[in-house]
């Protein structure tokens, strides 16, 4: 059973129909206990970092419990951003400190012979194509310059746990991956098939 996190920050019901569609069988617990059986965990989110603070630390101690386990989970959106120490979105909310770094906002300088991301819109919204900079499970069988679907404010730095770069005025992680923890910056429930191979490679684990 895979258990989707809610903390009134996203749409599981969109999230849901995907798993469901690569063979998941989906609950969402009501108490933290209850993690106990699952055998995946997924943390989505949409909106303002701060919308975290609803995960309770009773839930962040439940759901890092499942991660040393060795439970695979997976972030998608504002539950990637989640996984770094933080954002600038909200400094005075701590995220669970899994990846090191913290979030940062579009609107900055972009790379030289770029456009400067201020002249970009911000939400960075609708399809944008990823580079893998290293080949892992979760990025297996997607090809570069493949397209998925972003809507987001602010982003994760790159970092050695990268595994996959998509650039808007400058480069940001769209997914990290380190061991069974996974998470995407992008929505793969959007995402048409890459979305979902992206869904299947994560699911393989569980």
């Amino acid at each position: 059973m895979i258990a989707l996190i809610d903390y009134g920050a996203g749409n599981l019901t969109s999230v849901r129909k995907a798993l469901s569609a690569i063979g998941a069988d989906v609950w969402t617990p009501t108490i933290p206990a209850e993690l106990s059986r699952a055998r995946g965990v997924v943390v989505p989110g949409v909106g303002h970092f701060d919308s975290t603070k609803a995960i309770t630390p009773e839930w962040r101690t439940a759901i890092k419990a499942r991660i040393d386990s060795g439970t695979p989970l997976l972030g998608i959106c504002v539950g990637l951003q989640w996984l770094f120490e933080g954002s600038e979105e909200a400094p005075d909310c701590g995220g669970l400190r899994i990846f090191s770094g913290r979030c940062f906002k579009l609107a900055c300088p972009g790379p030289q012979g770029r456009e400067p991301a201020s002249r970009l819109k911000v939400p960075h919204v609708g399809w944008n194509a990823l580079s893998m900079p290293r080949r892992t499970r979760l990025m297996h069988g997607v090809i570069n310059d493949s397209q998925v679907y972003f809507t987001h404010s602010f982003a994760a730095p790159v970092t050695a746990e990268t595994a996959a770069v998509c650039e808007y005025g400058v480069p940001f992680s769209a997914a990290v991956e380190r061991g069974h923890v996974s998470a995407v910056q992008f929505h793969p429930e959007k995402s048409g098939d890459t979305g979902l191979r992206i869904l299947r490679n994560w699911f393989s684990a569980v």
